[in-house]
């Protein structure tokens, strides 16, 4: 059987591609869409494919034909707004033999809403983030004292750190909440240092059975980066395995994390291949494996922390060389 992966939205994540490649080693092809004709992403993969917008009626039904003429076994998106729509689908593609990546539709909602996943797990007792939907909550908690400036905000389904900043005085918060550029939510400054997590839930046991974790070095190399080095605490491990207890996760995930008072705190969630997965596989952490087994219906063996600390992973540009005429039709509105 041939393992063909399809990856959507891939974009400039064009070294994921060669590494999926290289990780499938022949016994599959990974094929690529998205909706420019000149994604970077598109030329290092084995077969590419142009779609609509996922806003697009047609888009689901363009995902479905491309899967069903390359006999894909297993579907990943490399955008958070896909993770729903996929979500959405698990059912459409489980029937055809399909494992999508991605996790329930509840917790796909979740994890693209940040303050009901700040909601759903202090209902459960996992430490996350204090976050505020609205200016008359935050004044609230600020007469109370549970909250001080300066704080953080961000959009409540906002990506790549887009609208995200500090905010030191109220003056400046209520400027924000005028304006309205973003559907803002309001959170604690967290000082006391981050990190982030690579992590594969077992498709079929659901369980965790595999982190990476990693930390910025502020120290930018050459202008371009951070750099980011590897470390292991058992203590993060634990924490993991806790907060996948209370959703229902499938797959690779990039997970986002602070300290306060000593313990690690959930920021956010990312269902989905994290840009710095590459560090990962680099350091010898390959999800693929995972992939091929739960495709197999098998569930996999735990490999958690299985690495070294202190790997670093320095980034720097690179270049995808094609010609015109292999460019496709864009599906731009």
């Amino acid at each position: 059987m041939d393992y063909n992966i399809l990856c959507c939205n891939v974009g400039r994540r064009g070294r994921l591609m060669m590494d999926f490649r290289r990780s499938l080693a022949g016994r599959g092809k990974v094929v690529a869409t998205d909706n420019w004709s000149v994604a970077p992403a598109l030329f290092l993969a084995d077969r590419m494919y142009m779609v609509p917008r996922l806003n697009d009626p047609s888009y689901m039904e363009t995902v479905l034909e491309i899967c069903e003429k390359e006999d894909i076994k297993a579907v990943t998106s490399f955008i958070d707004p896909e993770i729903e729509i996929l979500s959405a689908h698990r059912e459409v593609f489980l029937s055809k033999g399909i494992l999508p990546l991605c996790p329930s539709r509840e917790t796909a909602h979740l994890c693209f809403d940040k303050y009901e996943m700040f909601r759903h797990l202090s209902s459960k007792g996992v430490r996350t983030v204090p976050t505020y939907r609205g200016l008359d909550d935050f004044r609230e908690a600020l007469g109370r004292g549970e909250i001080a400036f300066p704080v953080f905000v961000k959009p409540v389904s906002g990506s790549g750190s887009v609208g995200a900043r500090r905010v030191d005085d109220m003056d400046t918060l209520e400027e924000l909440f005028r304006e309205a550029k973003f559907d803002y939510i309001i959170q604690k400054l967290m000082t006391e240092g981050d990190c982030d997590a690579d992590v594969y839930v077992d498709c079929i046991s659901h369980e965790v059975v595999s982190v990476f974790s990693k930390r910025k070095i502020e120290t930018r190399i050459g202008g371009a980066s951070k750099t980011i080095i590897s470390f292991k605490d058992q203590a993060l491990f634990d924490f993991v395995k806790e907060v996948c207890s209370v959703l229902e996760l499938s797959g690779p995930c990039d997970m986002d994390f602070f300290m306060e008072d000593g313990k690690y705190c959930l920021s956010e969630i990312n269902p989905r291949f994290g840009g710095a997965y590459l560090h990962a596989y680099g350091a010898g952490v390959d999800f693929m494996p995972f992939i091929l087994d739960n495709i197999d219906g098998k569930a996999c063996e735990p490999e958690i922390g299985r690495y070294d600390e202190g790997v670093l992973m320095l980034m720097y540009d690179d270049v995808v060389i094609a010609r015109e005429s292999d460019l496709m039709r864009d599906y731009h509105d």
